[in-house]
């Protein structure tokens, strides 16, 4: 329902002017190239793809780092020409490197402390208050232990857990979380994700979760969005995307998931052949038609596909199921 979205995006556009020498115009890199969703209160949805396609473009052009080059962010109906003070504190970010996003002249503290001062949140009390609450409720604990600590102090975990600390200090809505877990041993990745999880459904929060490992997908995300050569290219349920794929695309994400059964370790699925196109110089039609064996000639390299429902909430960009 219209008034149960929390985030709505509208054929956004996020293009880089390539200049050679610094003056002469060479074209422009289709980072994002007209992508629409709607996000809706609590909900968690998991943007996958490959490393290139356009995934953290469209993060930090939804939390405003980024400028959009053409198209339409709503948030709470709102429709965000500028986002200004307002907006960020409603939104929460979690980069992929925990060790550079946090300032190694300050302690944990000071980190937590940081957001509430720019954004006028609270008094002096009510700021310390919250403090102690987010560290306690990341995991980060006893609080004395950690409060006075710097960054180069922590672990890659704990660094991470002082991340999702800060991204929820003024009580945001809406998370963008930037591949969280990618620069984690494998040890504490399911804690963080757990951890996420819980702050998730703790504060009823939107999650837009960045990720090319859809392994890690079921532990939280509702629904997922498959990213491919700066367009989405299926949207659908968890469930019934892993069991139904219908984009070519997704279907060879999946079996790129390593399988745990040892009677299939010297089995090897098909892979697509190729790489993914130039986002200066995309192909016409659809962007995976060069790499697809189902492609139809004649269409799938000329027009655009647009966005069909072949099964109820599941809706894929495909000619196939024209």
């Amino acid at each position: 329902m219209q008034d149960q979205v929390l985030l709505r995006v509208r054929d956004l556009h996020k293009w880089f002017e390539l200049r050679k020498w610094g003056f002469i115009h060479v074209g422009f890199v289709r980072a994002v190239d007209g992508v629409d969703f709607d996000i809706q209160y609590g909900e968690a949805v998991t943007f996958v793809g490959e490393s290139g396609c356009g995934k953290s473009t469209l993060a930090r052009t939804i939390l405003g780092l980024y400028q959009p080059t053409k198209g339409e962010i709503f948030f709470e109906g709102k429709r965000l020409q500028r986002l200004g003070r307002w907006y960020r504190s409603q939104v929460g970010y979690i980069q992929q490197d925990p060790y550079g996003a946090l300032p190694p002249f300050m302690n944990v503290r000071r980190i937590l402390l940081e957001p509430m001062v720019v954004n006028r949140w609270g008094t002096r009390a009510e700021r310390e208050r919250r403090i102690r609450e987010v560290l306690e409720e990341v995991k980060l604990t006893p609080v004395e232990d950690f409060i006075g600590k710097f960054p180069h102090m922590l672990s890659g975990g704990q660094q991470q857990r002082l991340v999702i600390a800060r991204s929820i200090v003024l009580n945001p809505k809406f998370l963008v979380a930037d591949e969280p877990v990618s620069m984690l041993d494998a040890s504490v990745r399911v804690e963080i994700l757990q951890l996420l999880q819980g702050v998730q459904e703790a504060h009823n929060l939107g999650v837009a979760y960045i990720t090319h490992d859809l392994s890690t997908v079921r532990y939280f995300s509702e629904r997922i969005f498959v990213m491919y050569a700066a367009k989405l290219v299926e949207k659908a349920p968890v469930k019934e995307l892993i069991h139904n794929p219908l984009h070519p695309y997704t279907r060879a994400l999946l079996d790129a998931i390593p399988d745990p059964d040892p009677e299939n370790a010297f089995k090897f699925k098909e892979v697509p052949p190729g790489e993914p196109p130039s986002l200066l110089n995309p192909p016409l039609g659809c962007r995976y038609h060069p790499r697809c064996k189902d492609k139809i000639e004649g269409l799938c390299d000329r027009e655009i596909p647009p966005e069909f429902e072949p099964v109820p909430n599941h809706y894929v960009s495909c000619w196939l199921y024209k």
